[in-house]
């Protein structure tokens, strides 16, 4: 099974459980008149959605190269990243506006012993969700994956949130319900943020690793003498490097020719992240 066919496989399997617990929440929620674990509900129908958006983004980051996008659609990948980020402040901007209906009095929240039964069930299947995206996440280096594993985790500290208020209330404190709400609403926006920083670093071609490595293996090449302005950028699974080689002047074009292309294959079979390689023969002083 190649990268996109497994991602597309992990995708589905998260959005088929997230989809499970936001109708548990949203339809217990309903019944019971439970304004917390209902707004929990449609926090965690987002979860869906950023899966839903996630599919359509791998689908058009698998298209490959053509006259248009020579560099194929891997970036498209980051930009449906940058999506879940705001997904989440969405969220976070919806948690806020409950605290605020809390403290003026709009709802009280309904606490009945069925609440910590859903909530923890729902919680241990966004914790296994999270763990599972984040690990297929760094197997396939997935941008996506793994900021999405991120966003199933804020929704682990909201349903904690929402557990813990619920202790409170019962125990006959209502402020806790806001104070929790706020306390959550801060960790998904840092979240969020940190995923929209992350991901604009990839649009603006930050280097996407350790260049003392390819310097390293273009030395050890045969009629290298040194490299230098190395550089790379692209996405942590499809690199793109580029990088100038120093050579012996009196050699011909086609031997300093030879000596580049063994650059280009021995970069490539060593890092299988990266899928194109420009060396620029110099002659060396």
């Amino acid at each position: 099974m190649d990268r996109t066919s497994e991602i597309r496989k992990v995708l589905l399997i998260t959005l088929a459980l997230n989809l499970l617990v936001s109708a548990a929440k949203v339809f217990y929620g309903y019944i019971t008149h439970s304004i917390s674990i209902f707004s929990d509900g449609f926090h965690s129908l987002f979860d869906g959605v950023s899966n839903i958006v996630g599919l359509a983004g791998i689908y058009i980051a698998s298209h490959p190269p053509d006259e248009k996008h020579p560099y194929g659609h891997r970036r498209y990948e980051t930009v449906f990243t940058i999506f879940v980020g705001l997904l989440m402040l969405l969220t976070c901007f919806e948690v806020f506006k409950k605290v605020y209906e809390s403290l003026i009095g709009k709802h009280l929240t309904v606490v009945a012993a069925e609440s910590f039964l859903v909530m923890l069930i729902t919680m241990a299947i966004n914790i296994f969700v999270s763990t599972y995206e984040k690990r297929k996440g760094e197997k396939l280096n997935s941008e996506f994956l793994i900021a999405d594993s991120r966003h199933t985790k804020s929704d682990i500290y909201v349903s904690i949130g929402v557990i813990v208020s619920l202790v409170f209330i019962k125990l006959g404190f209502p402020i806790a319900d806001p104070i929790t709400g706020v306390i959550v609403g801060i960790f998904i926006a840092k979240a969020g943020i940190d995923i929209i920083r992350e991901s604009t670093e990839t649009l603006v071609d930050r280097t996407q690793m350790n260049i003392s490595i390819i310097k390293e293996i273009a030395c050890t090449v045969d009629g290298v003498m040194e490299c230098h302005e190395i550089r790379t950028r692209g996405t942590k699974s499809h690199i793109f490097v580029d990088l100038h080689v120093l050579v012996d002047p009196s050699l011909s074009v086609e031997n300093a020719h030879r000596i580049a292309e063994t650059v280009e294959k021995e970069i490539k079979s060593k890092i299988s992240e990266v899928v194109d390689v420009v060396v620029h023969i110099e002659p060396s002083e």
